[in-house]
C-alpha cells in the first residue's frame, strides 16, 4: 500500500487518533505567547483543518495541505461550515509545490515526523524553507525518542534527528520537550521546534 493510499484508508476509516477535532495546544500557545502575528501561513499536514480554521479565526491567511484527499474534503467542509475561508489542497509535500507562497509562518503537527531517515527528513526541511519568506517561522511537533519504542503512535524522533534535518536551511529559536494533545489515555510524549529561515 502506498503512503498515499494508507493515509487515505485511515481517514476513511477513522482511524485517526491524533484527530482530536480541535486546534492543538501546543500551536496555539505558542501564537499566543511569542506572539506570531497574522500572516499568510502555510499548514503541512493539515488533516480535517481544525488549526487551519482556528489560525484563519485568529486572522491569519491559511493554506492548509494534505496527502489525503478525504482529510481534504472534510477540512473545506468544515471551514465552510464555520464560515472561514482556508484554501485546503491535496498534494504529496515532500515533492510538490504549494501555491499561494511564498508564506511567512509554517506548521505541521506530525507531519515531519512521518519521514525515515535523514534524507527524506533533510527534503522536507529543504521545502518547508523554499515556501517560506527569509526570516518565516516553522513550528513543528514531532514524537519523541523520550517515549519508550512502541508498536503504535506516533513516530519517535530525537533532538538530533530534527537538528541534523534543518539546521542548513533554518536556525533553531527554541527546541523544548512537550506532549500531543491526544485522545489517547497516555498523551505521547513530543519535541516543538520554532525555527527561522536563514539569510533574513
Amino acid at each position: 500500500m502506498s503512503d498515499k493510499e494508507t493515509w487515505q484508508d485511515r481517514y476513511e476509516t477513522g482511524m485517526t487518533p491524533w484527530d482530536s477535532g480541535r486546534p492543538d495546544t501546543n500551536l496555539t500557545r505558542t501564537v499566543i505567547e511569542r506572539p506570531v502575528h497574522p500572516c499568510k501561513t502555510l499548514e503541512i499536514g493539515c488533516g480535517t483543518g481544525a488549526n487551519a480554521i482556528w489560525l484563519a479565526l485568529n486572522g491569519f491567511c491559511v493554506t492548509g495541505t494534505d496527502i489525503s484527499e478525504i482529510a481534504i474534503r472534510k477540512a473545506k467542509s468544515k471551514a465552510a461550515g464555520a464560515c472561514m475561508e482556508c484554501d485546503f489542497i491535496a498534494a504529496d509535500f515532500l515533492n510538490a509545490k504549494i501555491p499561494g507562497g511564498p508564506f511567512k509562518f509554517a506548521f505541521d503537527r506530525g507531519c515531519f515526523h512521518c519521514f525515515e531517515g535523514t534524507g527524506d527528513q533533510m527534503r522536507f526541511a529543504e521545502n518547508t524553507a523554499e515556501h517560506l519568506k527569509k526570516g518565516g517561522l516553522w513550528l513543528s511537533i514531532s514524537g519523541s525518542t523520550d517515549d519508550p519504542p512502541r508498536d503504535t503512535g506516533p513516530p519517535r524522533r530525537s533532538a538530533q534527528d530534527i537538528v541534523s534535518a534543518v539546521e542548513p536551511h533554518f536556525e533553531i529559536l527554541s527546541l523544548r520537550a512537550t506532549t500531543f494533545d491526544s485522545i489517547r489515555v497516555k498523551a505521547p510524549r513530543a519535541w516543538l521546534c520554532l525555527m527561522k529561515k536563514r539569510g533574513g
